[in-house]
């Protein structure tokens, strides 16, 4: 029997093709001409971010035997909804942890160590005056760093932190221990608002965490509070921050997750002094892409495929 994959999103050329060797593989975005046609006749299905499995996609794939999600988080697909109709679920959850964490260390450095290159030659008093404007207020390690969620990526913050001398503070739903936290202290979200100088924001996609920092939040925090969110574009009420970047100008935002996505004319972060939207990138290292894209592997195991 031929055995039929449905690929909606990108792919690493090597896993696509490996996949290939093993099945009928077709490539269609689930806003394109065909992708219904695909979708009734395959048993394998591998998403990224924007393809949302849900019922309604699920009903119209009779022959889905497993869904395959090319990233860490499974916020869009309806796990239960598989669980119904005996589909399993793969993805890969430590696949992006080092780009993710990489990429705060830089956010966190751009913020407190901006660069001043320079383009043309200088006389002394010009010299001078790049020296003076490329002075930095502060340290890493005089700051106190705030993680809002210590799993895979958050821990692995702390542990980075750690090494640089940063004093650090965690929030999670869970109590962790001392080992998980590499020094880091666990406090509660009021804690961690009021005392943290950076708050790297960590948390899944669950319904209860939409909106999760808001206007009381914003207001508890520093007047020269610098926010990164590198985790969900839904947990924090943009119209909120707005608000308060405008209130308070000495504050920062650096957003790499949006809702929507992509950004929508009207959002109102855009021209918002103090924010800096990013292109969800976090994760867009080639050594990332690559392993998200190795899910073919158990998307093959689940369809009984060779895997050798």
């Amino acid at each position: 029997m031929t055995v039929n994959v449905l690929i909606t999103e990108h792919l690493s050329d090597a896993a696509a093709q490996w996949l290939a060797d093993r099945a009928t593989v077709q490539r269609c975005r689930q806003d394109e001409d065909g992708f219904a046609d695909a979708l009734a006749q395959a048993h394998g299905l591998i998403v990224r971010t924007y393809t949302q499995v849900n019922a309604a996609l699920l009903d119209a794939a009779p022959s889905l035997q497993v869904v395959g999600r090319a990233g860490t988080g499974l916020d869009n697909i309806d796990l239960d909804a598989c669980a119904d109709r005996n589909i399993t679920v793969v993805h890969t959850p430590d696949a992006n942890r080092q780009a993710v964490v990489e990429y705060v260390l830089a956010l966190m450095l751009h913020c407190t160590r901006p660069l001043l290159p320079m383009h043309d030659a200088v006389d002394v008093k010009a010299w001078g005056q790049l020296r003076t404007d490329a002075m930095a207020p502060w340290q890493l390690s005089e700051l106190t760093l705030g993680i809002l969620g210590c799993g895979r990526i958050g821990t692995r913050v702390a542990q980075v932190a750690r090494a640089i001398g940063i004093e650090t503070l965690c929030c999670d739903l869970v109590d962790l221990d001392l080992d998980q936290l590499h020094g880091a202290r666990q406090v509660s979200m009021d804690t961690l608002l009021r005392d943290s100088d950076i708050i790297s924001v960590h948390v899944d996609g669950r319904p209860e965490n939409r909106n999760l920092l808001g206007e009381s939040e914003f207001a508890a925090m520093k007047p020269e509070a610098i926010l990164l969110n590198t985790s969900r574009g839904m947990v924090v009420d943009a119209a909120a921050l707005a608000t308060a970047l405008h209130a308070n100008t000495h504050m920062r935002a650096v957003l790499d997750v949006h809702d929507p996505e992509p950004i929508e004319a009207g959002h109102p972060l855009l021209g918002c002094p103090g924010a800096l939207l990013l292109p969800h990138a976090a994760s867009r290292t080639q050594a990332a892409q690559e392993a998200m894209s190795w899910v073919v592997r158990d998307v093959a195991a689940a369809l009984n495929l060779p895997v050798d």
